[in-house]
C-alpha cells in the first residue's frame, strides 16, 4: 500500500481507506449492508494486513451504530490505525442537532468518541455545507477541538468550490486552523468534481478524499444494459442516491469498464477503483465491502495498472461538458491554466475539436 500526505499536513494516510457504510445496517441503512462486530473485526484485520490503516465512518451511518461496530472492531489497537468521523446531517427532532454550528459540533464529537471508544479522531469532517451557520463559527469551533486534543485535523465534505475556498480563506485569514481535506463524490461516471473541487483542493493544499468511487453501487458489476440491480442491494432497494445525469452514458461507462476488466481478468469494481485512484488531484479513496470476499477483491485492485489507452477509453466516455468558463478558457487561455487543471482543460479541447 502506498502512503501519501493528506493535503498540506504532516499526516500520512494510505491511498486506500476502508469505509464503514455497510457496518451495522440499522436505522434505514439495511440496504447498504449488515456487517456485525465479528465480521467487522475480521475486515479490520484484513485491511491492516494489506497496509490499510485508516477507517472512515460518520454519525449518520446507521445513526451511530456503524461507529459502535467500528469501535468494537478496533478495540485494543487504537494506536495501530487512523480514524475519521463526520457530523452535519440531522439525526433527530432537536433543531440544533444538525449542521456546522458550535452546538452541534461540540455535542457530536463527544458522542462519536464515546461510540468509537476513543479519546480522539485523526480527522473530523463537517459532512455537508451549512449555509445558515457563519463560517467563522465553524472554523473557530473546529480549531478549538483540535487544540483540545479531541481531533488532530479537520475536513469538509460535499461542499461546492466557492464554499470550500471561503472556508479555507476565513480560517487562514482569521488565524484559525484550516481544513486539510475534503471528502467528495467522484466516479468514472460522475465527473463534476473536475470543474472546480479537484483543482481547488490542489491549489489550496486541501487533499481530495473520494467517497463511493463505485457510485453507491452503480459500478458494482451487477448493473448494466441487461442487468438489473439485485433487490437486496442499494440500487435495487430504493436507495435515493446518486443522481444519474444520463442513463445511456452510465451504460457506456459500464461497457468501457467491462472491456478494460476483460483485459486484466478483473472485475468492474476493480477497474473503477484503479481508474479513480490514478486520476489527477485525487488523494486517498474510500473503498467498502459487504463481506470478506468482496473486501479481498477490492484491496487487490490496488495492484492493477491501467495502460494509458485503457485510462483514456474510460475517461472519454463521460468527460464533463466544457461548460463556461471552461470552453472559453480551453479556446483562449489553455497555456495559462495551472498544473492542477491542465488535464481537464486538455479534455475540453478534445471535446471542442481544438487541435494543439
Amino acid at each position: 500500500m502506498d502512503y501519501i500526505y493528506l493535503g498540506n499536513s504532516g499526516l500520512r494516510v494510505p491511498k486506500y481507506i476502508l469505509g464503514t457504510v455497510p457496518f451495522s445496517g440499522t436505522n434505514g441503512f439495511d440496504a447498504a449492508g449488515n456487517i456485525d462486530e465479528k465480521t467487522a473485526r475480521r475486515m479490520v484485520d484484513m485491511s491492516l494486513e494489506a497496509g490499510i490503516n485508516m477507517f472512515d465512518t460518520a454519525n449518520l451511518y446507521s445513526k451511530g451504530d456503524a461507529e459502535r461496530v467500528l469501535g468494537s472492531a478496533i478495540k485494543g489497537r487504537r494506536d495501530e490505525l487512523l480514524l475519521t468521523s463526520k457530523t452535519g446531517f440531522p439525526l433527530g427532532e432537536n433543531p440544533n442537532a444538525r449542521g456546522a454550528s458550535r452546538s452541534n459540533i461540540l455535542t457530536s464529537i463527544d458522542q462519536s468518541l464515546e461510540r468509537l471508544g476513543t479519546d480522539y479522531l485523526d480527522v473530523y469532517f463537517v459532512h455537508l455545507w451549512d449555509g445558515q451557520t457563519p463560517v467563522e463559527e465553524t472554523v473557530e469551533t473546529m480549531t478549538s477541538i483540535v487544540k483540545s486534543g479531541k481531533i488532530r485535523h479537520w475536513g469538509v465534505s460535499n461542499y461546492s468550490g466557492w464554499a470550500l475556498a471561503r472556508t479555507f480563506t476565513v480560517a487562514e485569514r482569521s488565524g484559525f486552523i484550516p481544513p486539510i481535506t475534503q471528502q467528495i463524490y467522484y466516479t468514472p461516471e460522475a465527473r463534476e468534481a473536475e470543474y472546480e473541487l479537484l483543482p481547488a483542493g490542489s491549489e489550496l493544499g486541501i487533499g481530495s478524499m473520494i467517497w463511493s468511487p463505485l457510485g453507491e453501487g452503480l459500478l458494482n458489476g451487477k448493473i448494466g444494459r441487461n442487468k438489473q440491480a439485485p433487490a437486496n442491494r442499494r440500487q435495487g432497494a430504493g436507495w435515493p442516491e446518486p443522481w444519474v445525469q444520463n442513463q445511456e452514458r452510465l451504460y457506456q461507462v459500464i461497457d468501457a469498464l467491462e472491456r478494460v476488466a476483460a483485459n486484466h481478468n478483473a472485475s468492474v469494481p476493480q477497474i473503477a477503483y484503479a481508474w479513480v485512484r490514478d486520476r489527477p488531484n485525487v488523494g486517498p479513496i474510500v473503498i467498502a465491502a459487504r463481506n470478506e470476499e468482496q473486501l479481498k477483491e477490492n484491496i487487490a485492485s490496488f495492484e492493477i495498472q491501467l495502460t494509458q489507452e485503457e485510462h483514456d477509453r474510460i475517461e472519454s466516455v463521460a468527460r464533463p461538458a466544457p461548460l463556461y468558463p471552461n470552453w472559453h478558457r480551453a479556446m483562449n487561455s489553455f497555456d495559462m491554466g495551472s498544473p492542477s487543471e491542465k488535464t481537464y482543460l486538455a479534455g475540453y479541447k478534445q471535446s471542442l475539436g481544438i487541435d494543439d
